[in-house]
């Protein structure tokens, strides 16, 4: 699973409401295929708008300030590569794709960076632990591939809900109380990567931000009407990853 974020963790002078944690899912099995056709669609990127291979994809960067690509790619033209990444990832039946998003204003007194990720992970426990995954089984496990931000701080929690990881119960079901379900999925320490390095990466930071956009869309993103990009993705957003959910994919806590 390939992770990036949107927004900050903050509460005090943020310039966001909200935090959003984004993941693309890819089986092994299909991991290099997804790579290779992936690989394509960047020698496409390249003919088309020539953006080099090795220019990294940053879509807040690209649309609120310059890019730091070599290429002089117009704003509009840089907001079509960015439609693009989410149409290439709509198209796939291999990749599977979700999202939290944290209302800051509604959790001041949180750990909001740990809240997000624990409900983060939990989910990706969860449907893992279903076989809610294309292509997976009943058996597969799990690793975390986040971002290189706030390694040490995530191993620790990863960890940590390997012994001690209490869910609320049902008060119908277990009448109230709390048990605690050590994650058995989701296995390793998160493994760090830079996304400059990484095309993963690059793709699941364009799904994080269009999902931030759909609740906190800037003044850019209003004039150009993609406050409704995040629709492109109908088609691989896991929908069961949450029952009740204003936007399909979208754990919102």
């Amino acid at each position: 699973m390939y992770i990036d974020e949107s927004g900050d963790t903050g509460v005090l002078n943020s310039p966001t409401r909200y935090f959003v944690l984004s993941a693309i899912v890819v089986h092994e099995d299909k991991w290099l295929g997804v790579l290779d056709d992936l690989i394509v669609f960047r020698k496409f990127l390249k003919s088309r708008y020539n953006l080099r291979m090795k220019d990294e994809i940053h879509a807040a960067e690209w649309l609120n300030k310059k890019p730091k690509i070599k290429a002089t790619i117009q704003k509009h033209d840089r907001l079509d590569i960015l439609k693009k990444c989410l149409k290439w990832l709509d198209q796939r039946n291999d990749i599977s794709i979700y999202s939290v998003r944290c209302d800051k204003s509604l959790n001041l007194s949180r750990d909001i960076f740990e809240y997000t990720w624990r409900v983060f992970i939990q989910r990706f426990e969860n449907t893992l632990s279903y076989n809610n995954f294309p292509g997976g089984n009943a058996t597969d496990k799990g690793i975390i591939v986040p971002d290189d931000t706030h390694g040490q701080k995530l191993t620790r929690l990863l960890r940590e809900m390997r012994r001690y990881n209490f869910i609320p119960n049902q008060q119908s079901a277990y009448g109230g109380g709390a048990r605690n379900m050590r994650l058995r999925a989701v296995i390793e320490d998160p493994i760090m990567r830079d996304s400059a390095s990484s095309y993963f990466h690059q793709m699941v930071d364009v799904v994080a931000f269009f999902t931030r956009m759909a609740y906190e869309p800037n003044r850019y993103i209003r004039k150009k009407g993609a406050r409704t990009f995040y629709k492109f993705l109908e088609h691989v957003v896991n929908h069961h990853i949450t029952r009740y959910t204003t936007i399909k994919g979208v754990k919102e806590i």
